[in-house]
């Protein structure tokens, strides 16, 4: 990221915070990442579905990419790259005026053996909660290792989906649209579970299974 966007970045997170506009017009949540190579776990693809795939699939979310034009769906959220280690001034602008520009709840992931920016956010941003995302299995123990008083909540490694669904829950208190949205989803992972089940049960594991490698 070259000086010039980083500042273009800055300054245009500033000016958003003192726009005062109204909640429904902004995004509701915030994701972060230390890198564009933190894409694909934080955001969608692979084996395992990521945040975007939660929000946009599952609860109905919209991306928001311009502040100043909020898509129609009430609830957004919005992604930017903020490296703790890179870019520690766009990392602290960002966190220092989410609260302001709107949102209710931040992800952050990183990934590596010092993946500061979930901490370094939550610090920054407190008391607005942040949801820590370890990209690898090696970021758990920096993710996680907050002092006392310096809360972080975090999800198991590469599991940004989950923090999507934390973050609706957080949003859900306020919302009773999105806690419903919540609800389905859940009633439609128990009723999988019921059908695959009973299908395993009654046509047997060898036939089940064949369809299955099919």
């Amino acid at each position: 990221m070259s000086e010039t966007a980083v500042s273009e970045l800055i300054d245009r997170l500033n000016d958003e915070a003192t726009q005062d506009r109204p909640a429904a017009e902004t995004p509701d949540v915030g994701i972060v990442m230390g890198s564009d190579s933190d894409l694909e776990t934080m955001m969608t693809g692979g084996r395992r579905r990521g945040a975007y795939d939660a929000f946009v699939d599952e609860l109905g979310f919209d991306e928001q990419t311009d502040f100043e034009a909020p898509p129609a769906e009430r609830f957004t959220f919005e992604t930017y790259v903020t490296s703790a280690h890179r870019t520690p001034d766009l990392m602290t602008a960002y966190a220092e005026t989410a609260e302001d520009r709107g949102l209710d709840v931040i992800i952050a992931g990183a990934g590596g053996k010092s993946a500061d920016l979930p901490n370094m956010t939550a610090s920054i941003a407190y008391p607005l909660p942040v949801i820590g995302v370890p990209v690898q299995e090696k970021s758990v123990d920096s993710v996680i290792g907050m002092p006392t008083g310096a809360p972080l909540v975090a999800v198991d490694a590469g599991k940004s989906f989950n923090a999507a669904l934390s973050a609706a829950q957080i949003l859900a208190r306020q919302h009773d649209e999105i806690r419903d949205r919540l609800v389905a989803y859940h009633d439609e992972l128990r009723s999988g579970v019921g059908t695959v089940s009973r299908d395993l049960h009654d046509r047997g594991t060898e036939a089940f299974a064949a369809d299955r490698e099919e």
